[in-house]
């Protein structure tokens, strides 16, 4: 069966939410405020991000710097990117993060040629625009991952799950096998959703080992 990783990218590639990073610095507005209607349920996590991002009207040139030795990757993301590609798994980020952090993190790692899926931005002096394209080309205001997991089962991959937070919750169900950390992994621990716990991309890559 062919096997497909879907992978988080906030919390669960990087040691921290980039995002948070990003908006503690220049969110002209009580962003936090957002994200606790989103811890509660009360707004979607594309709505979170598009409006407690509209509160940022710096440019992207500005954001990028300012993000220039304070993002921690977690250790043996490039095994696992290799391991992926030695075995012929089809390796997939897909995250609520935006796409222009992401694509820059990347090409740091001299990763560029990974597959991502991450809300599209634009910049205006106004505020930044963030919306989600779902893989029909419509735009999401939720599910943006779940959409993405239904794709590749559709299209018949065996789905490796991995994430950290609220919104991995919902396609980890989907999943074939889930590895969690952080609000995922207490998730999984408290509902019986069978997952691996990981504290880094070793531990990913011995478990693949054990399946291939």
């Amino acid at each position: 069966m062919k096997t497909l990783v879907q992978c988080d990218f906030d919390g669960t590639i990087t040691e921290k939410d980039v995002s948070f990073l990003l908006l503690d610095a220049f969110a002209q507005g009580d962003w936090r405020l957002l994200l606790r209607e989103y811890k509660e349920h009360t707004i979607s996590v594309g709505e979170f991000n598009t409006r407690a991002f509209a509160m940022v009207k710096a440019d992207k040139a500005t954001l990028l710097e300012a993000l220039k030795g304070k993002v921690k990757v977690r250790v043996g993301f490039h095994e696992l990117a290799n391991y992926c590609l030695t075995q012929g798994f089809r390796l997939v980020i897909v995250s609520n993060g935006l796409d222009f952090y992401i694509n820059a993190i990347l090409e740091d790692l001299g990763l560029e040629n990974i597959e991502f899926n991450a809300a599209k931005t634009t910049f205006y002096p106004e505020g930044m625009k963030v919306q989600y394209i779902g893989p029909d080309g419509k735009r999401l205001e939720d599910g943006f991952k779940q959409a993405y997991i239904e794709l590749f089962l559709k299209l018949g991959y065996r789905v490796i799950y991995a994430g950290n937070g609220d919104s991995d919750i919902t396609p980890a169900r989907y999943a074939h096998h889930v590895f969690a950390t952080g609000d995922l992994l207490t998730y999984c621990r408290a509902n019986n959703l069978d997952c691996k716990p990981f504290e880094n991309f070793i531990d990913v890559v011995r478990y693949l080992k054990q399946w291939s």
